[in-house]
This record gives structure tokens, C-alpha cells and sequence, in this order.
């Protein structure tokens, strides 16, 4: 009996927790960054659910209370590096943004290991590695003045 009511207050509980408005936004694209097919390829399937203006909501994103940590994991990854106002951003803070998208990878800190539990094709292979490595390295130097062009299409 004890059982039935603690179970039956959970349930009310998550039921009254779904009215609690939770905003989950794609604004417009202003300017993405501007990077060869592959980079940009990496990062749609690896970075832009949290860091773009794209979001693909899934649908957990709409059971609270997982809606209110994914939404606020996007809003605080929007803030940090959104490739969908790329514009926004200075020279100086978008070579500092280009650094850190390579030593968060270079880490394992990206795409979020709490992330590649539910989206495992996030999961970055060795030669997406080598691409993003030689891309943020390239877009480093020509942004820093070196003579060092950017390819079309890296490796």
C-alpha cells in the first residue's frame, strides 16, 4: 500500500513537472564559420547540436526535468562558441576559439562524453582527428598573418 502511494506521488510529481515552460530556441544564422566541407562536416555531426544555432532537439529534450539539463547545456555551449554567429566574434576571439575547438578534441573534453552516450556517430574517428588537427592548425597560422594558405578541403 506504502508502495502504491510513493509510486503514485512520483508519478504526480513528473506529470506536474511538464508544465514547467522550458524555452528550447533555434535563432537564426547570422554567418557560420567558413571552413572547408570536412571541418564543417565534423561539426554538424559532432558539435552543433550544442554550439549552433541548428539544434537538433531529441525527444528527452522535452520530458522535464532532462529538457531543463539539455536545454541549459545548450544555452552555456551557445554562450561559449556558437558557429551560427561566428560574425559576432573579433579576430582575436576567433583565433582563441579555433584553438580551443582543437585542445578540447585534443583532450577527449569534445564532443562531451555525456553527449557520445546517446549519439554515438558523434564519436570522432582517427581520421576526423587528423582533419580537425590540420585545419585548426592551418586556420591558426593564416589568421595569425603566417603564410601558410588554407586549403579547400583538408585530409
Amino acid at each position: 500500500m506504502r508502495s502504491k502511494i510513493i509510486l503514485g506521488g512520483l508519478a504526480t510529481l513528473i506529470l506536474v513537472l511538464q508544465v514547467v515552460p522550458v524555452e528550447r530556441t533555434n535563432p537564426p544564422v547570422q554567418e557560420q564559420l567558413a571552413a572547408p566541407d570536412s571541418v564543417m562536416a565534423i561539426f554538424r555531426g559532432s558539435c552543433f547540436d550544442c554550439h549552433s544555432n541548428e539544434t537538433q532537439w531529441p525527444w528527452y529534450a522535452y520530458v522535464a526535468p532532462v529538457s531543463w539539463f539539455v536545454t541549459g547545456h545548450v544555452n552555456h555551449a551557445r554562450g561559449h562558441l556558437n558557429f551560427s554567429t561566428w560574425d559576432a566574434y573579433d579576430a582575436e576571439e576567433r583565433a582563441d576559439l579555433i584553438e580551443e575547438i582543437w585542445e578540447n578534441v585534443e583532450k577527449g573534453e569534445m564532443p562531451l562524453p555525456s553527449y557520445l552516450r546517446l549519439h554515438r556517430d558523434a564519436q570522432l574517428s582517427n581520421q576526423q582527428l587528423a582533419t580537425l588537427e590540420a585545419w585548426t592548425t592551418m586556420a591558426r597560422r593564416a589568421m595569425s598573418g603566417e603564410s601558410t594558405p588554407l586549403p579547400d578541403e583538408t585530409p
